[in-house]
């Protein structure tokens, strides 16, 4: 999906990735991911952001709750939106600031006074039974929380795994309850996802959870309540950010746009951010029909992934399709044309895909120092962000 971007754009981190596992610093099923390029797509979209007048909090899922991509993105994006309690724990621990708290998943009630104590910019709530916990923790330790009312998706842009939230119809009857616990305060609405990219020309486009939001948030100041905040994730990126302020947002969350990898940027690739990672793993064995086995590990059912690169002999090969039902022991390649170069086990297999880091078994490897020539492996983590 991004293989020719990254070829393109940022053909040093190909070859870095390359060399570090040929040279047995990195195990196969390893993504490598370009520290700088992530600080400077970071940098880029907090300028953007403040041209177009919106807050940012970023998300780290897709890297792996890696902690020096963290550490890199909050020198320019201070504040974070968490999606869940260990996530939420390693941003914290990494130096960035607890922007959205419960969005995608809610605050686990035991986890309460921990994250509360953080005092966090914003607390999602999914329901009454979830805004009082957080009203009567809040209360509990002397303060008022701002929450956001997270909406319950649009019926052609929900989610499967992602279900609830408040439907339109009852947000009037939510903030009735609301108002009346005094350890919160209603500060705005959120959805997900609220932006997403066409399929044929990748161009961010809002969702119908989108407009619900806005007219949720239009019933919220009718009943008096004032500098709500809309926050609107999904597809955040450069391109993205006028088009949120156009339509009312005041937060975005950019998450792959920190590595170049939204839709957008796959279909095209001059899109101001940089590719940022690529994953390397290497053939484990080849079928007596020709096709190579690559070791896997670290393959999404949503990549998308269209060929790999064997980089001893530049060979590309498409990657065959495997059922979303199975686990990925190994993936299969087409077997090479008639001619082509032979292909060994231990061979170097270069990918880049859309991906979500933090629900594979991969290993994350950070390199920095690229553009000066000078690349350097700064850590290796396991796919949490725990050192390795």
């Amino acid at each position: 999906m991004f293989l020719d971007t990254v070829l393109a754009r940022n053909p040093g981190l190909a070859d870095t990735a390359a060399a570090l596992h040929r040279d047995g610093a990195i195990p196969p099923d390893t993504y490598v991911v370009d520290r700088d390029a992530v600080e400077a797509n970071a940098a880029l979209l907090a300028d953007q952001a403040r041209r177009s007048g919106l807050t940012l909090w970023f998300v780290v899922k897709q890297l792996g709750r890696n902690p020096e991509l963290i550490a890199a993105v909050a020198r320019h994006i201070p504040a974070s939106a968490a999606i869940d309690a260990p996530e939420a724990r390693t941003l914290r621990a990494a130096g960035a600031r607890a922007g959205n708290l419960g969005h995608l998943a809610q605050i686990p009630r035991r986890a309460l006074p921990e994250m509360l104590a953080w005092r966090p910019e914003a607390v999602t709530v999914f329901d009454p039974a979830n805004a009082r916990a957080v009203s009567d923790e809040a209360r509990r330790q002397g303060f008022v929380q701002d929450v956001l009312l997270r909406l319950a998706g649009g019926p052609r842009s929900a989610f499967p795994g992602q279900e609830g939230g408040i439907p339109l119809e009852g947000v009037a009857g939510f903030a009735a309850e609301a108002e009346a616990m005094p350890g919160i305060r209603i500060a705005g609405v959120t959805g997900f996802p609220c932006l997403v990219c066409d399929p044929a020309t990748g161009t961010p486009r809002p969702t119908d959870t989108f407009g619900m939001l806005r007219e949720a948030r239009a019933l919220l100041d009718s009943r008096g309540h004032t500098g709500l905040r809309l926050s609107a994730p999904g597809a955040t990126s450069a391109a993205a950010l006028p088009l949120l302020a156009r339509l009312g947002a005041t937060h975005g969350e950019p998450g792959h746009a920190l590595t170049g990898t939204t839709p957008l940027h796959a279909l095209d690739p001059d899109q101001p951010e940089r590719p940022g990672y690529v994953y390397v793993t290497e053939v484990a064995h080849t079928l007596a029909d020709g096709r190579p086995a690559l070791f896997g590990g670290g393959f999404y059912a949503r990549a998308q992934i269209k060929d790999a690169l064997l980089h001893r002999t530049g060979l590309r090969l498409p990657v065959q399709g495997l059922p979303a039902e199975n686990i990925d022991y190994y993936r299969l390649l087409e077997a090479p044309p008639p001619g082509a170069p032979p292909v060994r086990a231990g061979d170097t297999a270069l990918l880049a895909f859309r991906t979500q880091m933090f629900v594979t078994r991969s290993s994350v490897a950070v390199v920095s120092g690229l553009a000066s020539g000078a690349p350097e492996l700064t850590g290796l983590y396991d796919a949490l962000g725990r050192a390795l």
